[in-house]
């Protein structure tokens, strides 16, 4: 950033991708779950559950992402769709697709929307979206309510229950009103997982839920049971 957008002279910012990947024992040792929380992971991996991970910025949402996808059977191809490539998974069969910004004539952009169609032709076994901020979202869940099972994907939020309004915001950019996004999001994800960072710097899962439709007619999240807690 330079003056004068950055008032107190130029200021650079350097993300630097994680050099080793790290899988689900590295995470557990680390403390981001304990050994029950290992298995609900195992689990949904197992049957194939498609999964939202939330949180903050920084939270851990990529890396948790990773690992899930990192343990899972080597023969499944996973097409991962992002901004800015930043998945690293290790996995044999990973395909990794990259949006592409407009020129300055304003040609040429590729969306994370049309990215998404476009890889439903590839025969995905596992669908990710690396993080849903737009109307991707309307394709991703299109995708997951029509037969694609073990897709994720991620969505800032600042808590398990703020999720709701978060998918609400990006399915009004996608022109989907409240109710149709509730039972797009019911019918589509199994599994939500919050991940925090904590005030000594340790990233953990602080909770786990499912969409559910309240009485209303609005998406809400209904806690299960997560971790020995």
């Amino acid at each position: 950033m330079l003056p004068p957008v950055a008032a107190g002279g130029t200021a650079i910012s350097i993300r630097v991708p994680r050099l080793a990947d790290a899988g689900l024992d590295a995470l557990q040792a680390a403390g981001m779950f304990d050994a029950a929380g290992r298995g609900v992971l195992d689990e949904a991996i197992v049957r194939r559950a498609n999964v939202l991970v939330s949180g903050a910025a920084g939270a851990g949402k990529t890396t948790l992402l990773a690992a899930m996808l990192g343990a899972a059977p080597a023969h499944e191809r996973i097409i991962t769709i992002e901004d800015v490539a930043e998945l690293r998974i290790d996995h044999p069969h990973h395909v990794r697709l990259e949006a592409r910004q407009p020129n300055l004539e304003g040609a040429g952009g590729v969306g994370l929307a049309r990215l998404v169609r476009e890889a439903l032709r590839m025969r995905p076994d596992r669908l990710i979206v690396g993080e849903c901020r737009g109307d991707e979202v309307r394709e991703l869940l299109s995708a997951l309510n029509t037969g694609h099972d073990g897709g994720a994907g991620t969505v800032h939020a600042n808590g398990l229950h703020d999720v709701p309004a978060r998918l609400e915001a990006l399915g009004a950019l996608a022109g989907l009103d409240d109710s149709s996004l509730a039972r797009q999001v019911a019918s589509a994800i199994d599994l939500v997982l919050h991940v925090e960072r904590r005030t000594d710097g340790i990233r953990s899962i602080a909770g786990a839920g499912r969409p559910v439709i309240d009485p209303t007619g609005r998406l809400a999240i209904e806690e299960v049971p997560w971790g020995s807690g």
